[in-house]
């Protein structure tokens, strides 16, 4: 792979939760350009849905749509079934960021591309990552209200990724969203202030 290709890229990333898409909405209020894998990935899964009936069944597709919550719940809790839905997806989500992102470095400008799982799968040598954080208990508390879960449900998806404190160590830098959205504005603003 050559070394032109994320040049410029930041990989935005953080829990599940902690505010990634709230951060991507306001990075592109300041104009600046995201590529979203979860997207890719949405659209790729409605794609290959004749594959995931297959490998899956029947039931978790409906007029050419994968069922994404159906499926979640076998994803989730079962390791085998993640694994293989990663070994059909992720192949085909990162062929699309690269088409993506070539696009983006002709413009020679720091672009963030959002993907949830950068440190845990790695799969991308992008040079500079950018991590939404939130204290876990906070973590848990949005995610039972934006989910409508029980607190254990909440844990165990949180226990799914990496942990966000391990993330944050990892970072190169953080956008600390712990507090209400005046303050997650500040913060994207000292963070745009960092990168160019």
């Amino acid at each position: 792979m050559n070394n032109d290709l994320f040049k410029n890229a930041i990989a935005l990333t953080g829990g599940i939760s902690t505010g990634k898409s709230t951060v991507c909405n306001l990075l592109k209020l300041h104009g600046f350009l995201t590529i979203d894998a979860d997207k890719i990935a949405h659209k790729l899964l409605d794609a290959n849905s004749h594959k995931i009936a297959e490998m899956f069944g029947s039931i978790y597709v409906k007029d050419g749509k994968v069922q994404r919550k159906e499926l979640g719940k076998i994803i989730f809790s079962n390791e085998d079934n993640k694994l293989k839905l990663e070994a059909l997806l992720h192949p085909l989500i990162k062929e699309e960021i690269i088409k993506e992102s070539k696009v983006f470095e002709e413009a020679n400008k720091p672009y963030f591309i959002d993907i949830p799982l950068f440190f845990e799968k790695m799969h991308y040598p992008i040079p500079k990552s950018l991590v939404v954080y939130t204290p876990e208990e906070l973590q848990v508390q949005r995610l039972m209200k934006r989910d409508n879960i029980s607190e254990d449900e909440a844990k165990l998806k949180i226990s799914n990724q990496m942990s966000i404190e391990k993330k944050k160590d990892l970072a190169d830098l953080i956008i600390d969203n712990s507090k209400d959205l005046k303050n997650l504005q500040k913060e994207v603003e000292r963070v745009i202030g960092e990168i160019i």
